[in-house]
């Protein structure tokens, strides 16, 4: 076999984990993902060559493609350490360069066992998908998680869109990196299609989950009940750097003001504001509290805001501060925030590094959880699944709150992103929770995506970005569970462990067939 520079495998390594970066939004090239998977798998099986690769070198590819996928892909952490986050250039480019360090790590850690199976195809492919989910799971808990890129999110218009409803977006990643091992196995001539049963099965493996997730894309699993309802959403457009600007206040309290009264001649029967709309505590303007209450009951229009909300701790002089969602009107009611944002919302390690600099003294690093059990929403005469803005991209956290709600909500201050792709990853991720529970998702924002989507991941409504403006649209009341709503990310791993195992156990059969081995290609 050729013999390359050291350099070439880890550089192409890097190159493709940014490739997987240009299939999700904003550029939407669905394929980048499954050439993204395929490259890496080839890239491992060159580096293997006929012998089984080192745990070493199997965790440097994988490091190397997460330092592509996360360099590339969450590039806009930089934009808000260093615009919003009061942090120089070189600082902010040291901490992004650590968080993305760390995500890599937690990529490429399952990978150290992927150089076993680099010398028998079938388990190299199975245990390839299998380590993906791994490295994807592992990540969305980790460190408290950071479920963002994640390869099935490139796939809401695909047949294997199909799968979300039953697999979740961890699914359709296990499918699509099962796809993407077999195409290198087929481009490095280890897989001959003609020869062998076991051949034939893998292609079949690797194949027939598209057409299947076209069939089951046909599926309803959940129904439309009562009547449809009407929702008005405000995007007022408040700069981050002047949302928490006590000169500013005014202006923010007036814009969504001008929007509420733009909305509420449009026979609307929910209004939205986005999260921490108010720039102030609630118990600091109960005037203020009041009068949304009044205007509610008088014009019979429910509004949900996203409010900091401070309370009494029990049997405690000490005030606790939530980041909350508020009904104002015919049932008054108050969600707490349950997943927190590291620094954006607390600060880890606060007693050490708080204040060391100034990123880890933002406006808002004092905020608490609220418990893990809370009530819905009741709103214009529907049952809404609470969720603000970071909380939307943990699958099983929006599944589980689907359950006992009809619609979903996740309002959100993506400001924080700037003018960069991550406020349209995050309206992309929020579109895969609709289409995972089967449930309408309505998305307030203070500078965008604000967007209503569909039960099918489908956008039916959307404000341009960075805009002040108002948006109307109707959603209906969802009866009925997704198989994932119900069996969870376990229904992943029932079919992610058997792989894995019938990877160890292939690797260590002996041939059973009498074919021969083709130049180039493995023997099973």
């Amino acid at each position: 076999m050729k013999k390359y520079s050291p350099f070439i495998v880890p550089l192409l390594s890097f190159l493709a984990g940014g490739l997987m970066t240009l299939s999700f939004a904003p550029y939407d090239y669905w394929i980048c993902s499954l050439l993204s998977l395929a490259l890496l798998a080839w890239l491992y099986l060159r580096a293997a060559g006929e012998k089984p690769l080192p745990g070493k070198r199997s965790f440097r590819l994988a490091f190397c493609y997460g330092l592509g996928l996360f360099g590339s892909g969450a590039s806009w952490v930089y934009v808000s350490i260093t615009q919003f986050g009061g942090s120089s250039a070189i600082l902010g480019l040291l901490l992004t360069g650590a968080f993305i360090a760390v995500l890599a790590l937690v990529l490429a850690l399952p990978f150290i066992l992927l150089g076993r199976f680099t010398d028998n195809r079938a388990s190299f492919a199975l245990a390839f998908a299998a380590l993906w989910f791994a490295g994807e799971w592992l990540r969305s808990w980790i460190f408290t998680g950071f479920p963002w890129l994640f390869a099935g999110y490139a796939h809401l218009g695909t047949p294997l869109a199909g799968w979300a409803p039953v697999l979740s977006v961890y699914g359709i990643g296990l499918l699509l990196a099962l796809t993407g091992a077999v195409i290198a196995l087929l481009v490095s001539g280890r897989l001959v299609p003609v020869r062998g049963k076991s051949s034939v099965a893998l292609l079949l493996a690797a194949a027939l989950p598209w057409p299947a997730g076209a069939l089951l894309a046909q599926v309803h699993w959940t129904q439309p009940e009562g009547e449809t309802i009407a929702v008005g959403l405000v995007q007022a457009n408040i700069p981050q750097d002047k949302k928490w600007l006590p000169e500013f206040r005014g202006e923010t309290i007036s814009r969504y003001q001008k929007g509420t009264r733009e909305l509420s001649g449009q026979q609307v029967d929910v209004i939205i504001w986005p999260e921490a709309a108010l720039p102030l505590l609630y118990n600091q303007a109960p005037n203020l509290m009041e009068a949304l209450q009044r205007n509610a009951e008088k014009t019979d229009i429910d509004l949900i805001s996203g409010l900091l909300y401070d309370r009494r701790q029990a049997d405690s002089d000490r005030r606790v501060v939530h980041n909350s969602a508020a009904v104002f009107g015919r049932s008054p009611q108050v969600y707490h925030k349950r997943h927190l944002v590291p620094f954006g919302e607390y600060v880890p390690l606060e007693e050490w590094i708080r204040g060391t600099i100034e990123f880890f003294d933002l406006p808002t690093s004092f905020i608490r959880p609220g418990a893990e059990e809370q009530q819905p929403l009741h709103a214009g005469g529907a049952s809404w699944a609470p969720l603000i803005c970071y909380e939307i991209v943990y699958p099983g956290m929006v599944a589980n709150s689907a359950l006992s709600n009809q619609v979903l909500l996740t309002i959100s201050n993506d400001a924080w992103f700037g003018d960069s792709i991550g406020p349209l990853q995050h309206m992309q991720m929020a579109q895969m929770r609709a289409l995972e529970t089967g449930r309408y998702l309505v998305r307030g924002t203070n500078t965008g995506v604000t967007a209503i989507v569909d039960p099918r991941g489908r956008i039916t409504g959307r404000l341009p970005q960075f805009e002040q403006a108002t948006l109307v649209g109707e959603v209906s009341t969802m009866r009925g569970s997704t198989p994932f709503m119900l069996a969870g990310i376990s229904a992943v791993f029932a079919l992610a462990l058997p792989m894995l195992a019938a990877a160890v156990l292939l690797r260590r059969r002996k041939t059973a067939d009498s074919e021969t081995p083709l130049a180039g290609e493995l023997s099973d």
